[in-house]
């Protein structure tokens, strides 16, 4: 393990493997990088991994009791300074996406590619909408435990279920309502991920792995921005969960891998499993 300092806070993080451009796992809001402990020894074989806890949560320190969106991107430069990596691909869960596009950036060409898994990409619906605010009102508890209950129906992986309920369900009340607001807070700055992502120039080539929804409205609508964008890929993984890397650690490394060969020319050959 690892660790840099942020404003006086530790921050720690993993940094396994060998090979530029080095991934950077960057969980989402109230999400520690357990969540990557499958997917991160898988792709490691090929690419260093960074794999990063952001301030407050897992095992690294809270730099202060305001810490926002800006807070993240500057602990997410600082591990990369701090590793010495000179190129990097951010690997990021979820809302964790606006940081990786936040460091392209600021950073442009040390950041040669994203990848982005089961995000909310196209224009947030009136639920979600509903539930980030509600996140940030006394019934935050009832708002977290419903997203709970949606993320885990149908799912019989324990990892999936234990991490959800285990890990997700350490934080409390000020760290879910601070997601809440940052959350809606970008959403409203910057519309959909993929209109913030068309605003990068020049663009950044960007796959955006996914498992949830099933409705294949949400595949057909990214299809045809990749149409119009050909820097732009998505690709839906057989997965039940929103945690598709819990589920399918070693076909998501390949997928990465094979994402990276194409657009960046990094390492040809396959995989062979990770160390035990």
């Amino acid at each position: 393990m690892a660790e840099t300092r942020v404003g006086g806070a530790r921050i720690r993080y993993d940094d396994v493997g060998q090979g530029e451009p080095t991934l950077l796992f960057i969980p989402g809001w109230c999400t520690s990088r357990e969540v990557f402990r499958k997917l991160a020894p898988w792709s490691s074989i090929l690419h260093r991994a960074l794999v990063v806890d952001l301030p407050g949560h897992g095992e690294s320190q809270q730099p202060g009791p305001g810490f926002d969106n800006t807070t993240v991107v500057d602990t997410l430069r600082a591990v990369i300074d701090a590793s010495g990596a000179r190129q990097v691909v951010p690997v990021a869960l979820s809302h964790g996406g606006w940081w990786a596009l936040e460091l392209r950036r600021q950073l442009g060409p040390r950041i040669p590619a994203l990848v982005l898994l089961d995000w909310l990409v196209l224009e947030p619906p009136p639920p979600f909408l509903q539930a980030l605010k509600a996140l940030q009102s006394p019934q935050w508890k009832q708002a977290r435990d419903g997203l709970f209950s949606l993320w885990l129906q149908g799912v019989s992986s324990p990892d999936v279920i234990r991490f959800v309920r285990d890990d997700m369900g350490s934080f409390g009340e000020d760290m879910w309502k601070r997601a809440g607001r940052e959350i809606e807070q970008v959403y409203t700055r910057s519309g959909s991920p993929l209109e913030a992502l068309s605003t990068l120039s020049p663009p950044v080539p960007t796959l955006h792995l996914y498992s949830q929804p099933e409705d294949s409205a949400w595949l057909d609508a990214q299809r045809s921005f990749a149409s119009s964008h050909p820097w732009f890929q998505v690709q839906k993984l057989p997965a039940r969960s929103h945690f598709p890397m819990l589920e399918l650690p070693e076909e998501m490394a390949a997928r990465i891998g094979r994402f990276l060969d194409a657009a960046l020319a990094t390492h040809p050959g396959g995989l062979a499993p990770p160390p035990t």
